[in-house]
């Protein structure tokens, strides 16, 4: 998979994505979205995304996402042929980064807790 065709919006500002690796399904709706909250004391500077843990794609989130704020992530139309089974990280600012857990982008109303 090349990702580097796939875009992705947050709220109502479109992100590209680069790298390989990332997915969602063809068996959602319309539009195929879930919720990020930082929960953590460090800004987010990517959210990286992976079907297999190897090849992980990440989102341009541009300055990131601020600790205590959440925000909506839109998948393109052009990841809907993929799974809905994804392992998601997150890099913050101060270097660290979040253990990689599984979830189902297909899930309606998916919130994620960095």
């Amino acid at each position: 998979m090349n990702l580097n065709s796939v875009r992705m919006g947050i709220v109502a500002i479109a992100f590209g994505i680069a790298g390989n690796g990332m997915v969602a399904t063809g068996a959602h709706a319309d539009e195929f979205s879930f919720t990020a909250t930082n929960t953590t004391n460090s800004t987010i500077t990517e959210v990286l995304v992976s079907e297999n843990k190897s090849d992980w794609g990440y989102f341009e989130i541009g300055s990131g996402i601020k600790p205590g704020s959440t925000v909506d992530l839109v998948w393109d139309q052009s990841t809907n042929s993929e799974s809905c089974a994804q392992w998601v990280k997150a890099t913050y600012a101060d270097g660290s980064e979040s253990e990689p857990a599984k979830f189902d982008f297909c899930e309606d109303g998916l919130e994620i807790d960095f």
